[in-house]
Order: C-alpha cells, then structure tokens, then sequence
C-alpha cells in the first residue's frame, strides 16, 4: 500500500483501526497519525509481529476496508 494514500485515508479508517486491533488505545492511534510506519510500530509493540507481518497485516486490512465501501457504492442497477 501507498504510504501517502494511507496517510490521506486515515480519518476514515482510524475508527475501523480501533476495532481492528483492540489492544490499540486512542492514544495509540493519535501518536499514529496516519502514519503508516508508527502504526507497523506500534503493532509490534502491542502483538509482536514482526515488521513484515505488521506491514502486511495493515495492508490488508485497508484493502479489505476498501473493498467493502466498493461492493456498498455499486449502483444495484450495475450488478447483474
């Protein structure tokens, strides 16, 4: 994922971020910011993922995020 898209998308994903990963205060997602490498770090403080397994676990969890406003914005005369 794009750092500059993530950090541009993050007030509407910060909310599903909280849900996402529980351990995560609000603190915690303040001190993030958007940032794509302080939330990789604080993810592996808090789980203890590797830097990897952090990076590709935010990746997809935004993909997933954005996959399911897609499928909710489809015009249901375009599905067939």
């Amino acid at each position: 994922m794009n750092k500059d898209i993530f950090e541009c998308k993050w007030k509407q994903i910060r909310g599903e971020a909280k849900s996402w990963w529980g351990k995560l205060t609000d603190d915690d997602l303040d001190r993030a910011a958007g940032k794509f490498d302080v939330l990789t770090g604080l993810l592996q403080e808090k789980y203890g993922y590797t830097r990897e397994a952090a990076a590709n676990e935010i990746d997809k969890r935004v993909t997933e995020y954005e996959s399911n406003l897609k499928a909710k914005t489809v015009p249901t005369s375009v599905i067939k």
